[in-house]
């Protein structure tokens, strides 16, 4: 993976001192520019990666390169213009994201010899730049934070893979620790609970229920091991107890499904689908899996859906924003951080 150039992504900027404990928030990714060309970089490394795709063999190889990424990228690169940040020329999870990581630091600004900075799995500034920045000013040691709430090899464990890669060609290695994921922790149901009834308080209609909406996978992933649907069930459960709800006022879907196989359900277009046929007509939808606004939540949920709500004879339909780098989103993250420094700060 190339690093980015330095003029490409401006060092946040540290604490007095020799900062000695690099912490960087890393996503999934991003294309750099809302178009096909920019598109296709960026599907050809996510949709490369065997954690994401896991048969690489050659039948996927002529797939991927003679009709994926001939097609596919011009009309993501439609959907990514509709959300795109003109203003910054990037997409909105890299502003979120850079946020984050800004305030994070900030926070932290007390702890003289900690340094945040951030990257993305795929695409730009990447994790080896993350870490070269990091090492280049004196981190010895580094927490790596997966912005995934609920684990899953295809990107909980993808981060990990990229890490270690990037560390085994120093001689020098930083010494590095995982934040775990945090699909049930306290902090974070409080703040996606308080974000929902905030955001629910501000709406002129008052919804019959509400849909969490997580991102799919396969089902033979989940068949073989993983454990997401496991760790989004027990999001949506604690949610439903912090919330005061059930099963039917707050449903459980996977959305962004891809290919032709059988992924996890219910599926959150058929869902949005059914629902307005049994004459449901005010809904509103929080995307928990996602710790930021991205393509998924803005285009695909907001819009999309939205449409598809409304075609079928819904009325009202509300995307509930992401906790972002809001104050209660940045509680979480402070706390996770926090709590995996110990010893080390």
């Amino acid at each position: 993976m190339t690093s980015v150039p330095p003029t490409e992504k401006p060092k946040l900027a540290a604490a007095p001192g020799a900062p000695r404990v690099g912490v960087l928030l890393v996503n999934l990714g991003t294309p750099d520019t809302a178009d096909a060309p920019g598109v296709r970089v960026y599907l050809k490394e996510f949709l490369s990666d065997a954690r994401v795709i896991e048969d690489q063999g050659l039948v996927w190889k002529l797939i991927l390169n003679g009709i994926i990424l001939r097609r596919r990228p011009r009309t993501k690169a439609l959907d990514y213009r509709k959300i795109w940040n003109n203003e910054k020329d990037e997409s909105p999870l890299k502003t979120i994201t850079r946020s984050q990581a800004e305030k994070l630091a900030d926070a932290l600004a007390d702890r003289t010899h900690v340094v945040v900075d951030w990257a993305m799995r795929y695409g730009n500034p990447s994790i080896r730049a993350g870490v070269e920045a990091l090492i280049a000013q004196g981190c010895d040691r580094i927490l790596a934070v997966p912005l995934y709430p609920q684990y899953s090899a295809s990107t909980s464990a993808t981060v990990c893979d990229e890490m270690f890669r990037v560390l085994s060609r120093l001689r020098a290695q930083p010494t590095l620790r995982v934040t775990p994921p945090y699909y049930d922790d306290e902090a974070y149901i409080e703040a996606l609970a308080s974000s929902i009834d905030s955001h629910l308080a501000t709406l002129a209609f008052k919804p019959e229920l509400i849909v969490a909406s997580f991102h799919g996978m396969p089902r033979s992933y989940v068949d073989k091991g993983d454990p997401y649907q496991e760790h989004c069930i027990a999001t949506t459960n604690a949610l439903r107890r912090r919330l005061g709800m059930d099963e039917t006022k707050l449903l459980l879907t996977f959305q962004s499904r891809f290919g032709n196989d059988e992924w996890l359900q219910p599926y959150t277009d058929k869902t949005m689908e059914r629902l307005a046929r049994e004459g449901v007509r005010r809904i509103a939808v929080v995307t928990p899996g996602f710790a930021a606004d991205c393509l998924e939540t803005l285009e695909e949920i907001a819009q999309e859906n939205a449409e598809i709500f409304r075609h079928n004879g819904g009325e009202d339909f509300a995307a509930i924003p992401c906790l972002n780098d809001s104050e209660a989103g940045m509680d979480v993250i402070r706390t996770l951080v926090l709590r995996e420094l110990q010893g080390w700060i």
